[in-house]
């Protein structure tokens, strides 16, 4: 799988959920999706097409804007959890 297949399914699990989301996972998934989309671009201007690339990028990404105060404690870990579990179903798909 590419870096676009990779940032496709990620993309269409969190678009998947968004009639019968909860609040928390509109807020994360949204959220999720600047981080994603930035990552892929990033990776892509680099020249790197790995897949553990792009997880590198929004795992750096989220812990900057976790250390820059953008998240508080219980956003932290919602959008964290979202994160593990769009990875999880990204992966088996």
């Amino acid at each position: 799988m590419n870096i676009f297949e990779f940032e496709q399914r990620l993309l269409a699990e969190i678009d998947g959920k968004v009639a019968e989301a909860t609040d928390d996972e509109l807020f994360a998934g949204g959220y999720l999706r600047g981080h994603i989309t930035l990552a892929v671009a990033q990776s892509e201007i680099a020249g790197r097409n790995h897949v553990r690339d792009v997880k590198a990028r929004v795992k750096t990404s989220l812990n900057q804007a976790i250390l820059s105060g953008e998240l508080n404690d219980e956003d932290q870990k919602l959008v964290l959890n979202y994160w593990n579990q769009l990875l999880a179903k990204a992966e088996t798909a």
